[in-house]
């Protein structure tokens, strides 16, 4: 008789989860949707939040709290950057509060990161802007919830 299945390092994975500030304020979640499938290792979720699922088998539903160091990481200053509104791409829609993304220029290679970044418009004025790159739930602990429908 063979073991139930269990979530491992590869595992593709079919799941409803909500990630959630410790007050209750909810970020993410597929509870009210379809359900997401991912593949472990393939940076669809951080890799902390992937460590919370092994083991996991069909089913099972968890609550997990964790501190801001295991969860996204501390909020890094050097990850804020002001930059001219000359240096962006012409007709980019800016709007305080929104997430932009960028491309990454041809010839980068930074590794992990495939075809951009996102920013968060923090500030905006006549030649500036402010983007924050920073995880927007950086320095937060959070309640990362899962159920966990399938595993392949």
């Amino acid at each position: 008789m063979n073991a139930p299945a269990t979530v491992q390092p590869d595992s593709f994975l079919t799941l409803h989860y909500r990630l959630s500030g410790l007050d209750g304020t909810e970020h993410v979640s597929t509870f009210d949707m379809s359900p997401a499938t991912l593949q472990m290792g393939g940076g669809q979720l951080a890799a902390s939040l992937e460590a919370c699922l092994l083991g996991l088998g069909v089913g099972e539903h968890h609550v997990f709290e964790l501190e801001a160091d295991d969860a996204f990481g501390q909020h890094n200053p050097r990850l804020v950057e002001r930059i001219a509104r000359s240096a962006l791409p012409p007709g980019m829609e800016l709007k305080v509060n929104s997430l932009i993304e960028f491309s990454a220029p041809d010839n980068a290679s930074v590794p992990g990161v495939s075809g951009g970044i996102a920013g968060l418009l923090r500030e905006l004025n006549e030649t500036t802007a402010v983007f924050d790159f920073n995880h927007p739930l950086a320095g937060q602990p959070v309640r990362f919830e899962v159920r966990i429908i399938g595993i392949l």
